[in-house]
């Protein structure tokens, strides 16, 4: 009888060990600060420039922007899927870049690739009291 319990409880670790492996998490990328600065001659602005690095098959949730950031983004290294608003998703390939507009909604953003990371740079020009530069999507 013992015997037998062990080998259900061996059992049931394998199908949860299988069922663990299966659900895998998806990747996110990671966002680093790089500058926020005010703009000296624009009063009540600031520049503010983010590094965003993709791991292969790595993406962002869909999220909007705040209300004043308009943004310039760039491409550095890799390949990004964009989509804003209403647009069509989009590859931008190293050296490529795009601008959004304050309030936009970002409904793709993510690596092209499975295989090679990609890494973009993203410089927001805000209002200084701007606290929160996106906002996830409510699921």
């Amino acid at each position: 009888m013992k015997r037998q319990i062990l080998a259900g409880a061996a059992l049931a670790a394998m199908a949860l060990s299988s069922l663990a492996s299966a659900h895998v998490i998806p990747l996110q990328e990671t966002v680093r600060q790089v500058d926020d600065l005010p703009l000296s001659n624009v009063p009540g602005k600031r520049l503010i420039s983010l590094i965003v690095d993709y791991p292969p098959g790595a993406k962002s949730v869909p999220h909007r922007h705040a209300r004043s950031a308009f943004i310039y983004a760039y491409v550095l290294s890799g390949e990004i899927r964009s989509a804003i608003n209403d647009e069509t998703a989009r590859i931008y390939r190293a050296g490529e870049s795009w601008f959004e507009k304050p309030g936009s909604h970002h409904r793709v953003s993510e690596n092209a690739s499975d295989e090679r990371p990609a890494r973009l740079l993203a410089v927001f020009i805000v209002d200084e009291a701007e606290d929160q530069l996106t906002t996830p999507d409510a699921h």
